[in-house]
């Protein structure tokens, strides 16, 4: 079948049989065990099911995580991965807006949950009982159901094909040098439940073949350990890992045998990849995407390897735009001439360095659109916007700025918070700031800060004002700032800012 999906588990199980695939503390599986044990989940989830019927899979970075995953996968269905740490609330929103038939979880999250016969699988009976024949999918079928955390609201299901799975591996298999193969040992402890460690993470490796060690809960000297024990050769991380390993006095020790450092999720601090850099010895390269790209957009893999504060530039078969808000593009890249929306004013002539635009994308990683119709996904030529703010730098290389629904527009004026924050940021009493827009009867909106103090006694709001004005036009000077213990965080460390809204 020309058009089938493919699957990267029982190919790397032809190639490499006898090669680890993961490893999980003392437990070492094999591509040709985890290729059978893949078979008997897909079998365990196919009955009384149809192509296209979700699976919900409720569980950490574990084993059982890339055998459910993998088998849902095979059977035909839809994995809809979801945070373990939800509550019984989110999760069964989860559930009942994804319409979910199977549960796949340890019996701790079942037991929270109340669900009718038959949906719920504890992961320790999910190749054993009753078993049917798998589903056939297509490229274009859909493959996963990932719940975005959105700002405000209930969270949004991004729906991926298995064409956009693979076609984001395929991008990044076209960077030379390569940044994963075959042979490589990758940390993946970024969670299974995010697209990062979901696709560029497990599912990377299936794609090569190479090998997964898991790490369910990060602690950094931990880690560490593992990476030495383990002779690690590249690591799929965010901001937070390294800013952690790079205070750990054995760091250089520990990543000798690491040849690949990839960072995305977030945005990395300049001072905080600096400080990794001058620790470890080791260069980190910054990827920029979205659950919505699966998730790869942009990587400074492919432009300047070495830049600290850039997210480089798009991935081969990647199209990538910067365009104002009435439709101008600011900068290019890829191939944006065949088939170009109507509406986009193209201008091929633009030089590098740029005012803020939009970023606007089309490739083949691309999802379509949100659970259940499609909706807000890309437009008929393909191209969507991402809601991300990014310049041009004087290099050609793109320098993330803000996003647009975090835009503050005080008397007319753009204002980005993370201008502020990392103004904010620099101040050496301050640990973590977050700006969001609150109303203003003078300007309409106005900057607002919360502030994690890092020392004690703490600065006082009226000294970070001082601060800020030193560095700041008085426009963009918050209009109060909060000292606050801590900031709340999603699971791969971004700041929620509709949760301090």
């Amino acid at each position: 079948m020309e058009n089938s999906a493919r699957d990267p588990v029982r190919t790397s199980a032809q190639q490499r049989p006898d090669a680890p695939a993961l490893i999980a503390a003392d437990t070492v599986i094999t591509w040709a065990e985890l290729d059978r044990r893949v078979d008997a989940a897909a079998g365990r989830l196919a009955p009384g099911t149809v192509a296209g019927d979700r699976v919900a899979l409720v569980l950490g970075n574990t084993v059982g995580f890339a055998i459910a995953y993998f088998g849902t996968l095979r059977a035909g269905l839809v994995a809809v991965p979801l945070n373990p740490g939800y509550t019984a609330d989110e999760l069964s929103f989860a559930l009942s807006d994804s319409g979910a038939v199977r549960v796949v979880a340890d019996d701790a999250v079942l037991g929270r949950l109340r669900l009718s016969a038959g949906v719920a699988v504890p992961v320790e009976e999910l190749e054993s009982g009753e078993r049917a024949a798998p589903h056939l999918a297509g490229a274009e079928d859909l493959a996963v159901l990932l719940y975005t955390s959105g700002t405000s609201g209930r969270p949004k299901g991004a729906m991926l094909t298995h064409r956009a799975l693979a076609a984001n591996h395929d991008q990044l298999a076209r960077i030379e040098p390569p940044v994963l193969g075959g042979d490589d040992v990758v940390l993946l402890a970024i969670p299974f439940f995010h697209a990062y460690g979901l696709n560029t993470g497990l599912g990377a490796i299936a794609h090569h073949g190479a090998c997964g060690v898991l790490v369910d809960r990060f602690e950094p000297e931990a880690t560490l350990r593992l990476i030495a024990e383990h002779q690690v050769t590249a690591v799929v991380g965010v901001p937070s890992m390294y800013a952690a390993w790079s205070v750990v006095p054995t760091v250089r020790e520990a990543l000798a045998s690491v040849r690949t450092a990839v960072c995305g999720a977030a945005p990395f601090d300049p001072a905080d990849a600096a400080r990794f850099r001058a620790a470890s010895g080791k260069t980190v390269l910054i990827g920029y995407g979205l659950t919505e790209a699966a998730p790869v957009l942009t990587t400074t893999a492919v432009s300047d390897r070495e830049k600290i504060g850039s997210i480089g530039r798009p991935l081969p078969g990647v199209s990538l735009l910067l365009r104002t808000a009435d439709g101008a593009v600011l900068w290019s890249d890829g191939d944006i001439t065949a088939e170009s929306s109507d509406d986009l004013e193209l201008d091929l002539e633009v030089s590098a360095g740029t005012d803020p635009g939009e970023i606007v994308v089309r490739g083949d990683n691309l999802f379509s659109g949100y659970w259940p119709d499609g909706h807000d996904g890309p437009d008929a030529d393909g191209w969507w916007g991402t809601g991300d703010i990014a310049h041009a730098d004087a290099d050609g290389d793109l320098v993330l700025v803000d996003r647009i629904g975090e835009l503050i527009l005080v008397n007319g004026f753009n204002v980005y918070p993370a201008e502020i924050e990392r103004v904010l940021d620099s101040h050496p009493g301050v640990a973590e700031a977050a700006v969001i827009a609150i109303p203003d009867q003078l300007t309409g909106q106005a900057p607002y800060a919360y502030v994690v103090p890092a020392l004690d006694p703490p600065p006082t709001p009226a000294e970070l004002q001082v601060y800020c004005g030193t560095q700041l036009a008085r426009f963009k000077l918050p209009a109060g700032i909060e000292l606050v213990p801590e900031l709340p965080h999603s699971a791969i460390g971004k700041v929620r800012k509709g949760a301090l809204r």
